[in-house]
Formats: C-alpha cells, structure tokens, sequence
C-alpha cells in the first residue's frame, strides 16, 4: 500500500513507460529489480516490441563461440577488442549447440536434433523440436543451408533449413515457425553446397540469403528466401569473370546494410577484398573494397569478414580463435586471440541485436 501511495505521488504511469522505452536494454534490465510494479512493465511483451521499435540506434554485440562448447563470449563490437569490462561470458548449457544465426535479439542454435531459441540480455530460452525429416535422417542426407528471420507480416519468427540425398538432384526445404510450434515443407530448390559445412544465411530486407552453387550451370549464385512469400530468387554476382567466383573462397555476409563477398582466404597471389552491392538486387551496383593486409603484423592466412562497426570498420575472424578489426580503408587496427593456450579452436560468429524480445506463441 505504501509502496502504491508513493507511486501514486510521482510520475504518471503513461510517463514512465516513455521513459523506459527510450533507455538502454542494459539499463532496462537492471530497472526490473526496482519493484514489481517496474519489472511488470518492462517484462510486458508489448513494451518490448515497443521499445525495439521506437530506440533508433540498437546496439549490437558479437557471440563468439569456441570449439563447440555451451559458453559463449558477447563481445562490444565498437568497443576495443582488448577492453576485458566490454566483454562478458554466457554459460547457455546446452550440449554441443552449433548457433545459425540471430534475429531481432534472439539467437538459435542446434544441438542433436534439438532447436533452442534464446535471448543473451534477458536469459530467455525455449527448445523446440527438430524438424520431421531431420528426425529421421540417415547419413545419406545432408541439412546444408539454415536460416533464421522474422516474418513482420505475421509476426513470427521463421526457421528455414534445406537437406538433400545426394541421389537427387533436388533438396527439400522446410519452415519452422515459432508462433505455430509447426515444421511445414514448401517447394524444393534445385541447389547443393559448394562446401562440405553447412551455410548459415544472411538476413536482410525482409530475406535470407545464402551462397549456394547451381549443378545445371556450375557456378555458385545467390540465393534469397523471403520471408513473407516464403519463395526462393535469384541475386545476380558481379558481373566479371564468374569463373573468378567459383575459385575464390567467398562468404556471403551482410555488413551495414549490404550485401557482401568476402574472399576468406588471403595470399596465393589472390586479391584481398569485399565486393560490395551498394544498391540490393542491382547488379551493377557491386563494387570491390580492397583490405590491405600487412603480413608482418598479421601473419594469418584467413580473414572472414564478420560485421561492420558504426563507424564503417569491418569485424572478422582469422579463422579459428582471434578476432580482427580493420578501418573503412583496409588498414589492419586490432587483432586479439581469444584462446586460452596455444591451441587453435574452430569459431562460430553471429551479431545480435540487444533487446527484450521473446518469440510469440499461437496463445498471443
């Protein structure tokens, strides 16, 4: 009673949550200890989605995960790559998880045959079941290409995976949508990986995007899924010699709000650089980006571009445990090794969007 007198005295309710919405997802989490009455409004998941609407600049965080196991490092991608207090570690338990991808806040990972959906900010996680087909694979088949993405339509958030038996020519996609707890398979594509790992796609524009390679014409192409027509298409290469594409060891990423190649592998001769479509699907809008690479301080052969900060630097890593930060002109700024010896582990990299989201169910 006292507790409600006292709000009763300050500022109307209507004028908190204006205020609440405009902070920090760091400072909203802390705020929930403030009293019940502040933890129920900023765990409301309409304030979520309105804060995630309404804060202009979200601030976005790298998971670095290491050799597969369940600790994951979120890590202040504007910040230093060796300030310590802009780093922390999340421990998600959860067995061998291998992470697809992120969306709006939320990241997803795998783990035998088990998806689980979760929130680095607020501790949020849900596990879903693995698709009907994966369930009964054999080691014949192969999931090749995932996906992650939000259906603004909808509102619901999307899981797409496409797995092939090598004797057909064709590969079966299925959609999994959270809001519905359902696997639904749509029409095949006729595509296969040009690499023996599977491919985690791009999310942009409403879409998702993979590198993926087409056998009646033997080259790789881009793909795009979109989310609402829930159809496949096209994204034309560069238009230069496409045989260039099929030797180079590209990566698809998104950095800033492009579409982006990156040569993964660096010397033999090869060109250091991203190609860059300035204007999406317009094919003669692609341009190269040359990233000078000066040997004697960066001895490493790889470099998989990751992100862009927001003062255009571009985020990597070196292929196994280190990151790598160089400036908007290619100049070498940082490089950090997150390895704890002298072993080199295999890394998985995804960029996260802070927020308070939690996914929908079919009761909202």
């Amino acid at each position: 009673m006292k507790r409600d007198k006292i709000r009763a005295l300050c500022l109307p309710t209507e004028l908190i949550i204006q205020i609440l919405l405009r902070l920090p997802v760091k400072s909203l989490v802390r705020c929930k200890c403030v009293s019940k009455f502040w933890f129920s409004l900023i765990s409301d998941p309409h304030s979520a989605k309105s804060h995630f609407e309404l804060v202009p600049t979200r601030t976005q965080r790298l998971l670095l995960q290491q050799d597969l196991v369940p600790v994951f490092r979120s890590i202040d991608l504007n910040a230093s790559l060796h300030d310590d207090s802009a780093s922390f570690e999340i421990n998600l338990n959860f067995s061998y998880p291998h992470i697809i991808g992120s969306c709006r806040g939320l990241a997803l990972s795998n783990s035998f045959r088990t998806l689980l959906v979760w929130n680095p900010c607020t501790g949020f996680r849900k596990q879903f079941s693995a698709s009907p087909l994966e369930s009964r694979l054999d080691d014949l088949f192969f999931t090749f290409l995932y996906g992650f993405g939000y259906d603004s339509s909808t509102d619901d958030y999307l899981v797409v995976q496409a797995s092939r038996d090598p004797s057909s020519r064709s590969a079966r996609v299925e959609v999994f949508s959270l809001r519905d707890d359902a696997w639904k398979e749509i029409e095949g594509i006729h595509y296969i990986n040009s690499i023996d790992l599977p491919r985690y796609g791009s999310l942009l524009n409403g879409a998702i995007h993979w590198l993926a390679f087409r056998e009646d014409v033997w080259m790789n192409v881009i793909v795009a899924f979109d989310l609402m027509e829930r159809s496949f298409s096209e994204i034309p290469l560069p238009a230069v010699d496409l045989e260039e594409f099929q030797s180079f060891d590209f990566e698809l990423r998104v950095l800033g709000d492009s579409l982006c190649l990156c040569i993964s592998h660096l010397g033999f001769g090869w060109p250091a650089g991203i190609w860059v479509m300035k204007e999406y699907k317009v094919q003669s809008s692609w341009t190269f980006q040359t990233i000078d690479i000066p040997v004697d301080t960066y001895p490493n052969k790889s470099f998989y571009a990751i992100c862009s900060t927001k003062c255009g630097d571009i985020v990597g890593t070196d292929g196994s445990s280190g990151l790598v930060k160089f400036n908007n002109e290619g100049q070498l700024l940082e490089y950090r090794s997150y390895a704890d010896d002298d072993r080199r582990y295999e890394s998985e990299v995804v960029v996260y969007t802070e927020s308070l989201l939690s996914p929908p169910s079919n009761n909202d």
